[in-house]
């Protein structure tokens, strides 16, 4: 069985590189499938799936490995409930909301997790 690797996003991408980076490596894990790999965006990390990512910082890394991402097989949630939602415009990319309690759940029952 795959280990799962649950890589937790909350750092803000306007005015930081580490959602770009936590980003592009979870698109590069997946890709060796060698592991089963997470996603989830919490907070203003969550304005990584819109369609206006011109403002963040890194931004070609969005649009070049969030497919990269679902391709590997990929699961993108995100905080239900979060402000930030409303801000996203037409998302770029398929995600689902999760509560606190399900994000815990999933903590839980993965090998690995990776805060940035």
């Amino acid at each position: 069985m795959k280990p799962k690797v649950l890589v937790i996003v909350e750092s803000d991408p306007r005015s930081s590189g580490r959602p770009a980076e936590a980003i592009r490596v979870a698109a590069g894990v997946g890709t060796w499938k060698k592991a089963e790999i997470h996603l989830h965006l919490r907070g203003a990390a969550i304005l990584t799936l819109g369609e206006w990512v011109d403002d963040l910082m890194d931004e070609d890394n969005f649009t070049r490995y969030l497919p990269i991402v679902r391709e590997s097989g990929g699961p993108i949630t995100v905080e239900a409930g979060s402000p930030f939602l409303t801000d996203l415009g037409e998302s770029t990319t398929p995600h689902t909301p999760i509560t606190v309690d399900q994000l815990a759940d999933l903590a839980a029952h993965s090998s690995s997790v990776l805060r940035f």
